[in-house]
């Protein structure tokens, strides 16, 4: 009897012994192997091999000062809680991330609370104003700032928005779409404070294009993440592309321009201009198309009742077809569409105005599960056309990425526009044409629209590097050039936000999609890619915790408690029977 106990007191002590070993020696392994287990079944806390090499290239602390610390509801407390955990990630593969959750709504003084708001929203962050019920079914109002300042080293902050609204889209589906695209917005808002050196983009000028005053707001917006200029081609060999001499006396053509935006022109593109954009395409350059086949404009119902939308000739048809999409020439009209403010009297010297669906402003969605459009808001249009893929662009991959509803109408030109469709309802039979494509991402090897028929009055410049063929590029083509212009305050005279509608107070998605569009031709898939990640946010059923409230706290708190006293008991049954035969 007691050499069995003796032998049973050596066999646990070298039990743990042994077990201390195991631990130790895999302690030693894990500090010179590093690695992560992710058992979640959408692999959530598995950074992509984007994230993980932007963040193995930092060399210095990049630092978060994230304002969601408070009395949140639970939405915004999940929303918190990921935040926090996709950092911590990050900090699991560098030791170069640092934060801070910070309470702007801390201070009881109320002057003092709203300076910090206001500090906070000319720093770029947007408030979100909720009205919250309390426990007793009073409610209150509060203000939440979803969102976060980003610096590295010296550089000025950046603001990032945490949080995705759409519109129409219930709280439980923004706070879902926030949380899919954390580690987008974390990651992207690391690439941009750390660039040493600015990626160049240029808006190019001289066909009619919209000017400073209507690019305001997002030439300033860019200039936050690149070096933004206006080009004026003007037949000029080196206007977008360089060439350099090397020591052997190799000379090699490089683009000046990243990506160049040739936004809503309104003259034609002469052959030469058109050779040195496609060959500026040629040599690699991505370009932003936001061209419309038909002029109409509001500035003609000003003064009148009815214009006419007619087709608009800018010579550019021929080269965008080479490169896989038709234009057409027509105007969609949309169900689904903004308001245009009427003014239907005056009282007390005051307009008054009322708001009627005007048809020819669409509001744009997704076409597809693109990351760039994944989860995008609205976006607005005015008089846009549809776009159509060619069937003979070999080698060019063709993605929709906007689109009209399934409520639209198509009209061929020229198209009679009248204010008097705002007085009668809609015959409904009419919008019966599913979504209309108005956007294409367009990648691939490019064929040159000048293969074999080079323009005269460029055959005697010996500067031309003639290329038949591009290198592997990318560029977007969009049929309507106001998405990227921003309205003009009636009243100051000066510019507001790209996407705000100072008459209905909307925003929509117009400033987004313009940074995605810039953001994917100049840093390529990998980095937008990481929104096309798919994570499930399981969102509890608030009713039902209502409703159960009881018995899961029941089953949470005296069924383990039970189930441990239980377990004692038959343990020391079994000990006392065991030891009892001895």
């Amino acid at each position: 009897m007691e050499n069995k106990r003796k032998n049973l007191k050596k066999n646990q002590i070298v039990a743990f012994l042994i077990t201390a070993v195991i631990v130790v020696v895999l302690n030693v392994i894990g500090s010179f192997v590093f690695t992560r287990f992710d058992l979640t079944s959408e692999k959530r806390y598995t950074l992509s091999p984007t994230t993980k090499e932007i963040l193995g290239d930092l060399n210095d602390y990049v630092y978060f000062k994230v304002y969601l610390e408070g009395d949140f509801p639970a939405g915004f407390k999940k929303l918190r809680r990921e935040t926090k955990e996709m950092l911590d990630e990050f900090r699991a593969y560098t030791k170069y991330i640092d934060y801070e959750f910070i309470n702007p709504s801390e201070s009881s003084d109320a002057a003092e609370r709203n300076d910090t708001y206001k500090q906070l929203y000319q720093a770029g962050l947007n408030p979100t104003d909720m009205v919250v019920k309390n426990s007793d079914g009073s409610s209150r109002q509060m203000v939440i700032w979803p969102g976060a300042l980003v610096s590295y080293r010296n550089n000025t902050e950046i603001a990032i928005d945490l949080l995705e609204n759409q519109l129409g889209q219930s709280s439980e589906d923004a706070l879902n779409a926030s949380m899919q695209n954390l580690e987008f917005r974390l990651i992207d808002a690391v690439k941009k404070v750390t660039r040493l050196q600015k990626p160049n983009v240029a808006f190019i000028q001289g066909h009619g294009e919209l000017g400073v005053q209507d690019l305001y707001d997002i030439i300033q917006t860019l200039g936050q993440n690149y070096n933004v200029d206006t080009v004026t081609i003007n037949g000029r060999i080196d206007a977008l592309i360089h060439r350099t001499q090397h020591e052997d006396r190799e000379v090699k053509a490089f683009v000046s321009y990243d990506a160049i935006i040739v936004a809503k022109p309104t003259q034609p593109f002469d052959e030469k201009d058109k050779f040195l954009i496609d060959q500026y395409i040629m040599h690699g350059g991505k370009a932003l198309w936001l061209v419309e086949p038909v002029y109409a404009t509001m500035d003609s119902l000003q003064n009148q009742e009815s214009t006419i939308g007619l087709e608009q000739d800018l010579n550019l048809d021929d080269m965008l077809f080479k490169y896989g999409v038709r234009l057409n020439r027509d105007l969609l009209l949309d169900l689904n569409c903004a308001a245009l403010p009427i003014r239907t009297g005056q009282v007390a010297g005051q307009a008054q105005l009322e708001f009627f669906r005007w048809y020819y402003f669409p509001l744009l969605q997704a076409a597809s599960e693109h990351p760039m459009v994944r989860n995008m808001n609205a976006i607005k249009a005015d008089f846009v056309s549809s776009v159509d893929a060619t069937t003979s662009a070999n080698g060019i991959e063709q993605i929709p990425l906007l689109k009209t509803s399934d409520y639209t109408k198509v009209s061929g030109t020229p198209v009679f526009i009248t204010l008097a469709m705002l007085r009668q309802a809609p015959d409904k039979r009419m919008f019966s044409s599913k979504g209309k494509n108005v956007a294409y991402l367009l990648k691939g090897t490019f064929p040159s629209l000048y293969a074999n028929r080079i323009p005269q009055e460029i055959v005697d410049d010996q500067a031309t590097d003639f290329m038949e063929e591009s290198k592997p590029t990318a560029m977007i083509v969009v049929t309507d050039g106001d998405i990227i212009r921003n309205q003009i305050d009636i009243k100051r005279k000066t510019p507001l936000p790209l996407g705000y509608d100072q008459y209905t107070q909307n925003t929509y998605a117009n400033k987004e999609f313009i940074e995605n569009a810039i953001s994917y031709l100049v840093d390529g898939e990998g980095l937008i890619d990481i929104r096309s990640r798919e994570l499930k946010v399981r969102l509890l059923d608030v009713t039902k915790i209502n409703q159960e409230r009881t018995k899961w706290q029941v089953i949470n708190t005296v069924v383990p408690i039970a189930l441990i006293i239980a377990l004692g008991f038959v343990m020391a049954f079994v000990r006392k029977k065991k030891y009892s035969k001895q």
